[in-house]
């Protein structure tokens, strides 16, 4: 049995991957702000740490208290929308309490780090799938942010030896099979949640940004990846780390555009979906697709949700069986 500290443990992602590491009779200590985060969404066999992460007091407190066998890191700020509109806000909170968690974790002697990236790196990368050889250029302050963490992971490595795995998501959907942890943004921007609500009639028509993309149908295609799959990547990656660095791009190799995920949600349920269309969004690339091939030949890790409709069927029990989120 390892012990790991998730940072952000609270949220979609983070709460999924400490669920994958109990399963994997693991000790976690959740360390979370609550910011975006739901306290009911921790599972109780995790140790739970209200605490911010521009807190350094605190933070050192927590990592004084080893020994640790790794640190995987979800806290941050994560719309595109919004970093197009405040960048510095996204500088500060992503990238900036990023670099301290790093540091912090050189002083203590952590030796392995996960983080969690986005695809958000590749702002054009056109219809091909995106391999990790894929020039970076981010569409957004999100993105950027982001890359100046693995950036500074890229320096503790050289210079301080930790090693780190910085996972490039895709469009992280659905919810824990089981039905112990779903989707709960406030507010809510991910499209297969807004989709559900829509057709549930918990939210007014859904509009669709932007239907004159150089795609098949003119709207967004991205890679949905579920977000089981998501969490068990980070456990694959875990024994890399005993001797080197690595990044991976992690998706199904497949894409969904937007009228596909209507169209999706629409056969799961048996409902209409009420949509309208709406001008571009701006920061939104019109094709993200993985390929995970690389991810797939180091670790032998394969989606098992590969199929979109397998995928909305998780996050539509979640939905309907949690119709106000964690506050049920």
């Amino acid at each position: 049995m390892a012990r790991f500290l998730v940072t952000g443990g609270a949220g979609y992602v983070g709460s999924h991957v400490v669920l994958a590491l109990l399963d994997d009779g693991h000790d976690v200590v959740v360390f979370d702000s609550l910011r975006t985060g739901h306290r009911s969404a921790v599972p109780e066999a995790a140790t739970f740490i209200h605490g911010d992460l521009a807190d350094l007091e605190c933070l050192n407190r927590v990592l004084a208290d080893g020994p640790w066998d790794g640190v995987l890191h979800f806290a941050a700020l994560s719309l595109v929308g919004e970093s197009m509109q405040d960048p510095m806000l996204y500088m500060s909170a992503n990238a900036g309490i990023g670099f301290g968690l790093i540091d912090a974790c050189v002083r203590h002697g952590i030796k392995r780090f996960v983080f969690s990236s986005t695809a958000a790196l590749f702002g054009s990368a056109g219809d091909e799938p995106i391999s990790e050889d894929t020039p970076v250029d981010p569409g957004s302050p999100y993105g950027e942010s982001k890359y100046m963490v693995e950036r500074a992971l890229y320096w503790a490595d050289r210079i301080h030896g930790l090693k780190s795995a910085c996972l490039r998501y895709f469009n992280a959907a659905g919810a824990d099979p089981a039905g112990r942890a779903g989707e709960d943004h406030r507010p809510e921007t991910h499209l297969i949640p807004l989709v559900i609500d829509a057709a549930l009639g918990r939210r007014p028509a859904l509009t669709l940004f932007g239907q004159d993309y150089p795609t098949a149908d003119g709207t967004c295609v991205r890679d949905y990846v579920h977000v089981t799959d998501l969490a068990r990547a980070h456990l694959a990656v875990l024994p890399l780390l005993n001797e080197k660095s690595v990044t991976f791009n992690v998706g199904t190799g497949r894409g969904n555009s937007n009228r596909e995920i209507i169209e999706s949600v629409a056969r799961v349920t048996g409902l209409d979906v009420p949509w309208q269309a709406g001008d571009r969004r701006p920061g939104d690339p019109p094709c993200l697709v993985a390929s995970p091939k690389r991810l797939m030949a180091a670790t032998g890790w394969a989606p098992e949700f590969t199929d979109i409709d397998r995928i909305v069927e998780t996050a539509f029990a979640w939905r309907k069986d949690h119709p106000q989120g964690y506050a049920d």
